[in-house]
Parts: structure tokens; C-alpha cells; sequence
């Protein structure tokens, strides 16, 4: 597979809170967006990645040359001297790429798509692009896209309110035999010039998927993927979460006692709503000392629990269990970092995987946990 990253914009949009970077190196939680992106490759027998790199290029070059030898594909550049918009940044790519086809992705885009799927989507259409769709609702950020029931793409419609619907996800897989380049000027839009035209010919294939999807060109979505980075992750369908850091403020020296003392980390709820549509099962690990230094009871950490299960599914998202070890002793098996209450856990649902569980702490006995799990594990808040 070879893979094109348009990283060439200048993120007008995006200039009031990151001004001195491309907007594929905005960084979230320490990392640009891009290792996002080349991490979710990673799950794809990748051999070749090109960016088309303009504005501020020398950022993504550098960092790609410091970090190049952590990645097991090629890295090339395609470089525009000069804005070529959407359509020109993929043409150029498309020069650099030896292979038949190439997968596209925005530099500035998180959808977890299959390339692998979309790839063979497109290949058993018979047709020379396939799109990834995302189905949304209550948008008008974006245009939508109508499919006919057998994937062809019949129209694109202009953006506007919509209840429901599907969007272009900026996910592309191209035959570069098929000529959807000839004829187009140096610089040109992609959805303009090629999309449409195609379409208009009953040559593009939609593939619905309906993986996490986030755009951070604007401030508000780029601020919603800094609130929880570890929903950019791909291959992962079991999420673990830490109670106290991950989903309520820690209470220094103290427990939370009662619901009036529980606050809610910010945008943990809009998180969690997200991670419902993202990962199949959900659970929450937590130590809570406190009931075994009798500083509080089993029945009001029960209630506290039920409470907060209640509200998070109130927003839309959901818990599927709550695994608790109130010992004091460290030595105790269940309690973390020993990995007693994962084992309860895959006793209770032998359908998990643990290498397609993922752990989300904010404390080394986190990860020592997650490591004594054997699963992968995201520090929040480091």
C-alpha cells in the first residue's frame, strides 16, 4: 500500500491557537496530529508514505527525518512551491507514488477507516476512485454524499443542516491508471474537478464506515482532540478506563465521598459519548482504598458508581462494568498494579482480547498495570 497525506494547507481556520505550525503538527497531548495518522498506519501493510507538504514544510520534514527510523514504510515528500489546493496536492503525490493505486489521507483528519476494506472496495467496483463515508448527525459543516444501493455515489450535495446523513470522510483509494487526472491544471480542487465530474459519470464507489471521525481545522474540534487524545487510536475494540485523573478530578489526599464532591474532568463526558460508538466494550478499573480504611462504605462507592453510570449514559455514552479493589495492602492481587481485576474481568467476558484492549490511566501504577496485562496502555494528563 502506498499512502498520500495532504499536510499542504495553511489552516487559516486554525491560526488563533496554533499559528507556528501546519496544521498536521498541532500538537495533542505532546505529539503532532501527523503521529496519529502514521500510528494508525501502522495496523496496514504500508510500504511507501508521501507528503505533500507547502506551508511551513520544513517542520514536517524535520520531524520526519528526527523520527523516520521508528517507522517500518518509506517516507517521501511531494513539495508545492505554491498552494495547489486539494486536487493538486494528490496529483502531485500520485508523481511520486510506483505503485497502481494510492490511498489518500487530510493531514488534518482522523477517520478510523479500513484502508484495507476500502481498497477492496474499490477494486471490486470496477471504478477508479472508492471514498470512505462517515454517517453523521445534526451537522452542516459538511456536504453530504448520496450512495445508490449499490455503493455508486449519485450525487454530493452542497453543505447545509442535516438531521442525518453521510459525509465525504477525506479517505480516497485511486486507480492512477484510470486517467481521473487528465485534463486538470496544475492546481485545482479535488472535489471540484475530480469528484464531481466523476460522479457525474457514475465512476465513484462510497464505502460507509463507521469509525471515530474528527476534523481539526477549526478551534473547537481541535480542542475536543486534545480533551481526549487516546480516542485517536485505531485497533483497539475494549476500552479500560481509571476512575480518579481519567474520568473525575482526583482529590488530593482524599477520596471522593459522595456525589457532591464528584467533578467531572473536563470534556469527559462528550469523550465517552465518542468512545460508545468507537469500542465495543467499555469498562472502568479502579482502586479505591477508601472503603478498606473505612473512610467510606461499599454502599456509598455503589452509589456513587450508579450515579455516575446514569449520567454518562444520560450523554450518550455508556459503561459496561466497573471492576473495584478496595484493599489496602498493596500486595493484594486485585489491586493495581497486579493484575487481579483484569483476570476477573476476562472471566466475566472470555470475548476480550488483550491485544485489542487498551488502557487509559494517568499514574505509573497504571501503566505498570497495563504492562502486567499485556495490553496497550495511553498516560493522560503526563
Amino acid at each position: 500500500m502506498e499512502v498520500a497525506i495532504l499536510a499542504g494547507g495553511l489552516g487559516t481556520r486554525l491560526r488563533s491557537v496554533v499559528s507556528e505550525v501546519p496544521k498536521c503538527m498541532a500538537p495533542v497531548a505532546g505529539k503532532p496530529f501527523l503521529w496519529y495518522l502514521l500510528e494508525q498506519l501502522r495496523r496496514y501493510d504500508v510500504e511507501r508514505v508521501i507528503l505533500s507538504v507547502g506551508y511551513l514544510r520544513e517542520v514536517i520534514q524535520d520531524w520526519v527525518a528526527e523520527h523516520a527510523a521508528e517507522y517500518p514504510f518509506e517516507f517521501r515528500f511531494a513539495v508545492e512551491e505554491q498552494p495547489l489546493g486539494t486536487g493538486g496536492g494528490i496529483k502531485l503525490a500520485s508523481s511520486m507514488a510506483e505503485g497502481p493505486e494510492l490511498v489518500v489521507l487530510n493531514g488534518d483528519t482522523f477517520f478510523d477507516a479500513d484502508l484495507d476494506l476500502l481498497l477492496a472496495a474499490r477494486r471490486g467496483s470496477g471504478l477508479p476512485v472508492a471514498l470512505a463515508l462517515k454517517p453523521m448527525r445534526d451537522f452542516d459543516r459538511y456536504g453530504t454524499v448520496l450512495p445508490g444501493a449499490d455503493g455508486v455515489i449519485r450525487a454530493f450535495r452542497e453543505k447545509q443542516h442535516c438531521s442525518e446523513g453521510l459525509i465525504n470522510g477525506g479517505v480516497y483509494a485511486i486507480d492512477l491508471r484510470s486517467g481521473v487526472f487528465d485534463g486538470v491544471p496544475v492546481k485545482f480542487s479535488f472535489e471540484k474537478e475530480v469528484l464531481e465530474p466523476q460522479c457525474g459519470r457514475g465512476r465513484l464507489y462510497g464505502l460507509v464506515q463507521d469509525g471515530y471521525f474528527i476534523d481539526i481545522g477549526i478551534p473547537e474540534d481541535y480542542a475536543r482532540a486534545c480533551s481526549a487524545p487516546w480516542l485517536l487510536t485505531s485497533g483497539y475494540d475494549t476500552l479500560l478506563l481509571d476512575r480518579d485523573g481519567v474520568i473525575n478530578v482526583l482529590r488530593p489526599g482524599d477520596y471522593v465521598k459522595t456525589v457532591d464532591e464528584f467533578e467531572w474532568m473536563p470534556g469527559v463526558k462528550d469523550a465517552l459519548r465518542e468512545a460508545a460508538g468507537k469500542f465495543r466494550r467499555i469498562f472502568i478499573v479502579t482502586n479505591q482504598r477508601g472503603v478498606g480504611r473505612g473512610v467510606m462504605t461499599r454502599e456509598a462507592l455503589d452509589g456513587i458508581h450508579s450515579w455516575m453510570t446514569a449520567e454518562i449514559e444520560a450523554t450518550g455514552g455508556r459503561i459496561d462494568g466497573i471492576y473495584v479493589c478496595t484493599a489496602v495492602s498493596d500486595e493484594d492481587p486485585c489491586r493495581k498494579p497486579n493484575r487481579g481485576m483484569f483476570d476477573r474481568l476476562l472471566q466475566d467476558h472470555p470475548e476480550v482480547n488483550p491485544s485489542r484492549t487498551l488502557m487509559v490511566g494517568d499514574s505509573e501504577s497504571d501503566l505498570a498495570f497495563a504492562k502486567n496485562c499485556k495490553i496497550a496502555f495511553y498516560m493522560i494528563n503526563c
